[in-house]
């Protein structure tokens, strides 16, 4: 059997979104669930558990103005009591009632200087935070043909992007989001990763694209858009989580394991977990019906497993059989390397590193959400969108 390289499993690290320790829900109702998050605090306090536990999540994205505080650096001086850091910034045109049609691609120039000014307020936020990562997606786009000047709504995008762009700092990076629908549903104005490359490409070096795995039509080849922006060097993070029909948010892998082992061997075979890579993993999930804190639990597992049986493909069998033209016998390579059961070598893994074998159970038998459910009483719980 091949050997795991450990290096890869050691460079292995999972930003979590604070939303998803919100209370979150259907399009239709939001559930409360006892014990959730009121402040951006206690948010920050779920995401380290998570991390305790796992020793995959160091990081904590935050999403403005949702986590908005008075001291950005004593927020990060808290993170770091807790044992992770504050991570990527994202930002929000897609909530006030300025942006129904449209945000960065208005044709009213106020709007658009409107949501230029608040991804700056974003930049000033990354400053206090050493926040690498602004993280751009924009609900822009139209319902209807003829609703809105296709053309006139690119361009645009790349200049008020061009706008921003020249705010980022020498060591931080713009990284553009695509969503091929929703709520635009005639048309999106970053709808695919074509989109969202060119218009980085058109602004420099630190501006990236972001995949967000649940942004994809039916069927769609993941994997090999991983593949070309990782080749392009334009690869700059991942929004990690699964989908069975539209964008569901649900947790990764959870609708296709296999899907998310290709992806995982094509970051692997692109450089994606070597030291000193550009490319950043992080969970974008809001959970509907199980819990926050187990729920990311779960997910980052998973994206460990996966990673793991990618390491285990035997990359110069696989490319004997390929330039052989053994169609089967490179097939089954990949299938033996996604069957082989991990957990346990993980396990044992995780024992030598002072954490739990079975994250999941040493959640569950803690008493953690008892506690917290006891504590957290009064105040306003959080959201999705707050």
């Amino acid at each position: 059997m091949t050997t795991i390289d450990e290096t890869i499993l050691d460079n292995l690290e999972i930003e979590l979104p604070s939303w998803a320790f919100g209370n979150s829900g259907t399009r239709f109702k939001v559930f409360g669930t006892p014990g959730t998050p009121r402040t951006v605090e206690e948010k920050i306090a779920d995401a380290a558990k998570v991390h305790e536990l796992t020793g995959l999540a160091p990081a904590v994205a935050l999403h403005i103005p949702w986590d908005t505080v008075d001291d950005y650096r004593a927020l990060g001086v808290y993170a770091e009591d807790l044992g992770v850091r504050l991570g990527t910034i994202n930002s929000n045109t897609f909530q006030d009632d300025d942006y129904k049609f449209g945000s960065l691609t208005h044709t009213d120039k106020t709007v658009r200087q409107k949501a230029i000014d608040h991804h700056i307020a974003c930049i000033d936020v990354m400053n206090a935070t050493g926040s690498r990562d602004l993280k751009i997606w924009l609900a822009d786009g139209t319902n209807y043909p003829g609703q809105g000047d296709i053309r006139g709504r690119q361009d645009r995008l790349a200049e008020s992007l061009a706008t921003i762009y020249q705010h980022i700092g020498d060591e931080q990076r713009l990284v553009l989001e695509y969503k091929f629908f929703e709520p635009a549903m005639y048309m999106t104005d970053v709808p695919d990763w074509g989109t969202s490359y060119a218009q980085v490409t058109a602004l420099g070096e630190r501006a990236m694209v972001c995949l967000d795995t649940g942004h994809h039509a039916p069927g769609t080849n993941i994997e090999f858009i991983v593949a070309q922006l990782l080749r392009l060097q334009k690869l700059g993070s991942f929004d990690f989580n699964s989908r069975f029909y539209a964008d569901d948010d649900l947790i990764v892998g959870a609708a296709d394991p296999f899907q998310l082992f290709r992806i995982l061997f094509e970051v692997i075979r692109g450089g994606g977990l070597d030291d000193g890579s550009p490319v950043a993993l992080m969970l974008d999930q809001c959970h509907n019906v199980e819990e926050k804190i187990p729920g990311q639990i779960r997910s980052v597992l998973n994206v460990q497993e996966m990673t793991a049986r990618a390491l285990l493909v035997d990359t110069d069998a696989l490319t004997t059989a390929q330039e052989a033209g053994d169609v089967l016998g490179a097939n089954a390579i990949l299938m033996d390397a996604f069957y082989t059961d991990v957990r346990p070598m993980l396990a044992r893994r995780r024992e030598a590193r002072g954490l739990p074998a079975d994250p999941m159970a040493a959640y569950a038998s803690s008493g953690h959400a008892a506690r917290i459910a006891e504590e957290r009483v009064g105040g306003t719980q959080s959201s999705w969108g707050a």
